[in-house]
């Protein structure tokens, strides 16, 4: 088992197919086809399932894949910090939803311009999925929602470096009357995203004062903040997201405001990791972070 046979394993398991994973590896079908045979006699179990359009991993291929990841980025990252001249390689980065869209096109925009011989790897996901992934090394780096104190944090787990203050509103349907405290929502309904989104639990315990979320709303839970937005637009919902968020969103139609909290979105990564390419980045979101150090 070598690191090749593992790269186009992992390939092939991204592209659910050969033809695909040998267009994009610079292979041919047939080579492909032999490694990834090679690759399973070795091992002695069938890493995928096969039809006449897809392959899929099997559940032995699908726990080999973890291990191929963090054996393929660990290299990467060590050929990166015993040669540390110019940023260069892949850079894996992890975000919020929310921060995608409206904190990171100007500074990937830039960072891309500055550095072109880096690869970013783009993904999203909840603050809790991305520690898991920053963790387990499926990334690099990833921009978190982390409550203030950081008490559902052990300290020492990441290192965290304070980057934008999102201040969270409470969106409420158009004509809701004014609120003082969460008993005066008339909509019984929260439109958030799945278990693991940092505002959802902060939207959560500041409706029902840290009880059970189920005694006071129902939870619909959506894809995506322009259908929380729509929601809440159409009047059977209410939701809670960053106002940079909202400010991108007004021309879907009107709704009412009402701020609650101001929540830092930090840059996180794993202790010690400090490649070019990760420090350049860093430096990259610090020219548009809104946070005096």
């Amino acid at each position: 088992m070598d690191h090749a046979s593992l790269a186009i394993f992992r390939t092939v398991a991204k592209e659910q197919g050969i033809t695909r994973a040998a267009e994009r590896l610079g292979r041919v079908p047939s080579n492909v086809t032999t490694r990834i045979q090679q690759l399973e006699t070795e091992i002695g179990v069938a890493l995928f399932q096969r039809d006449k359009k897809r392959m899929l991993l099997t559940q032995e291929g699908e726990t080999f894949l973890e291990y191929a990841d963090r054996i393929l980025n660990l290299a990467d990252e060590a050929r990166q910090v015993v040669n540390p001249s110019t940023p260069c390689g892949t850079l894996r980065v992890g975000s919020m939803e929310s921060t995608v869209a409206s904190r990171l096109p100007v500074p990937l925009a830039a960072y891309n311009k500055a550095w072109p011989d880096v690869t970013i790897e783009l993904s999203t996901a909840p603050t809790r999925q991305l520690i898991d992934a920053l963790l387990a090394r499926r990334i690099d780096c990833a921009l978190i929602a982390v409550p203030s104190g950081e008490w559902w944090l052990e300290p020492g787990t990441l290192d965290t470096h304070a980057l934008f203050g999102e201040q969270l509103v409470l969106l409420l349907p158009p004509g809701h009357p004014d609120i003082r405290h969460a008993s005066d929502i008339k909509p019984k309904a929260l439109a958030a995203f799945a278990p693991g989104c940092t505002y959802r639990m902060l939207a959560e315990e500041w409706l029902t004062g840290f009880g059970s979320i189920k005694e006071h709303f129902a939870v619909q839970e959506v894809g995506s903040y322009h259908a929380m937005f729509a929601c809440t637009a159409a009047g059977s919902c209410i939701s809670i997201m960053p106002r940079s968020v909202v400010d991108l969103m007004r021309h879907l139609g009107p709704v009412r405001e009402h701020p609650l909290m101001t929540v830092d979105t930090v840059l996180a990564s794993r202790p010690g990791f400090e490649t070019p390419a990760f420090s350049e980045f860093r430096k990259t979101l610090e020219t548009v972070s809104d946070i005096k150090k």
